[in-house]
Formats: C-alpha cells, structure tokens, sequence
C-alpha cells in the first residue's frame, strides 16, 4: 500500500506498477486507511480479522476498543452508551427490545428499574446530537429502539 502527498494519475500507476495494491493520497482519514489495510490482510492471509468496525451514517462504532468515531472525532462512550449502540448497529433496520437491551446491559435476572435504561438512552442521544448524528437512535412505543 502507497501513502503520498503526491496522487496525481502518474504517480498511481506508478505505485500499482510497483506492486502496490492500493494507493491513498494524503491527507487521509485514518478509519479509511485502517478499513483497506484489513481488506489487503483479509485478502492476503485470509485474516478474519478481530476488528469490527460497525458503520451507520458515517458514524464507525469499533467493536476492539468500544470507540465511536464520527467525522474524524472521537465520541468518549461509557459501556453502557457501548453496549446500547452496538446492540442497534448489529441489529441495523430491526427494533429491538427495551428487554433485550436491558438483559444486555446489565446481564442479570435481578430487577433493574426500566427508567435506568431511558436514562442511558437519553444520555447517549445528547452525546450523539451534540456530535452532529441527530436522531440517530428512532423509538418505537411500546417496541424497544431502531436505527435505520
């Protein structure tokens, strides 16, 4: 893989006639980067990969570190605001229950008062607006949480 500051045509061909298989022009975002070097390593070695990285509206949820990175800056998240968006992302177009989150959350039979989990869901929505992704968690009464 090819990182220039030059990424004119000539120097493309050149840099994939020197065997490279991808070029990247700087300056670059370093997910894109990181999304075609696990491409190269999957390809190559047949890597699996452990990084996951889930993708919504630009918004790239990385399920190695429990990082959210939108429009190249970092959202701090707890691990419930982790458990929650990785949750809705795994389950991208589908609603999923206030139970099921809640059991996720807390991985206990024992009671836990529902209104702790409006709490972490509205703290998380403030974090996610505040960083540009209004509206990125949709209820649904009665249902439980989407994204689409």
């Amino acid at each position: 893989m090819f990182i220039s500051s030059a990424g004119d045509n000539m120097n493309i061909v050149m840099a994939m006639n020197m065997g490279g298989d991808d070029f990247i022009a700087k300056p670059f975002d370093l997910n894109v980067l990181t999304a075609k070097i696990q491409a190269i390593l999957r390809r190559t070695y047949h890597f699996a990969g452990q990084v996951k990285i889930l993708e919504h509206r630009g918004a790239l949820l990385n399920t190695a570190d429990a990082s959210l990175t939108y429009q190249g800056q970092h959202i701090e998240l707890t691990k419930n605001d982790y458990r929650i968006l990785q949750a809705l992302m795994e389950n991208k177009g589908r609603v999923v229950s206030r139970d099921t989150l809640m059991q996720r959350l807390w991985e206990t039979d024992s009671f836990v008062d529902e209104n702790t989990l409006t709490v972490n869901m509205t703290r998380l929505r403030k974090k996610l607006e505040a960083a540009g992704l209004k509206d990125f968690i949709i209820t649904k009464k009665g249902l439980g949480y989407l994204i689409e």
